[in-house]
């Protein structure tokens, strides 16, 4: 299946995208988790995407596009895509790419959470520099508060963790990604799950909601 899942930041797509992708057999593409690595391994796109994703903004168009369209050909007509398209440009762009592949989506599942809960979850994230361990200063508590339970780093608060950007990000979403979400609502692919649920109850709609397309 090629699915799309939306969703302001902080809704919980990474976690979602996991669970899909297992049930599902298909490749996770994470466009955060992507441009993170450029720029940890310093490549030339993850120098370009820096400043950009330390102050909340989106990438441009081009670069992003660019590095999707190489995954998704990857992935070989199975995957996820997580926090891709984000702008309308680049749902069009990604559609005239499957198009051409004789490809096309099969389901918008949307993630819809109200900006205060995102803003509570995203502020009290911390995370493990060594690791990769992710913890919550209210609902995941290390066992030693300020420390990672796996290696004993201290944790950090990521840049696009803090309040300003993290205001900065939904009201970014908000302008340019909803909209992804309408493009796609005049296919009658959008579907729309309440993110504030459960994790466990979210995954429980999503999978019903891909069931439905399946049959």
């Amino acid at each position: 299946m090629r699915i799309i899942l939306l969703g302001p930041p902080g809704a919980g797509k990474g976690t979602q995208c996991k669970r899909i992708v297992e049930r599902c057999g298909a490749m996770h593409l994470s466009s955060g988790d992507i441009l993170r690595a450029e720029r940890a391994a310093g490549t030339e796109l993850g120098k370009k995407a820096q400043s950009y994703m330390d102050s909340g903004g989106l990438v441009p168009d081009e670069l992003i596009v660019a590095m999707m369209a190489g995954a998704i050909k990857k992935a070989g007509g199975k995957f996820v895509l997580d926090g891709f398209p984000r702008t309308v440009v680049q749902a069009q762009e990604l559609d005239k790419a499957l198009e051409k592949a004789g490809e096309k989506i099969d389901i918008l599942l949307n993630l819809k959470i109200d900006d205060s809960v995102v803003a509570s979850r995203m502020t009290g994230r911390r995370s493990c520099p060594v690791c990769g361990g992710v913890y919550h200063i209210e609902n995941l508590k290390p066992k030693k508060d300020g420390f990672c339970d796996k290696d004993g780093s201290v944790l950090v608060q990521r840049p696009d963790d803090k309040p300003e950007v993290v205001t900065n990000r939904l009201a970014t979403y908000h302008k340019q990604t909803a909209p992804v979400i309408d493009h796609y609502m005049k296919s009658g692919l959008v579907t729309t799950v309440d993110a504030a649920l459960d994790i466990d109850e979210v995954t429980k709609l999503l999978f019903a909601k891909l069931d439905a397309v399946k049959r």
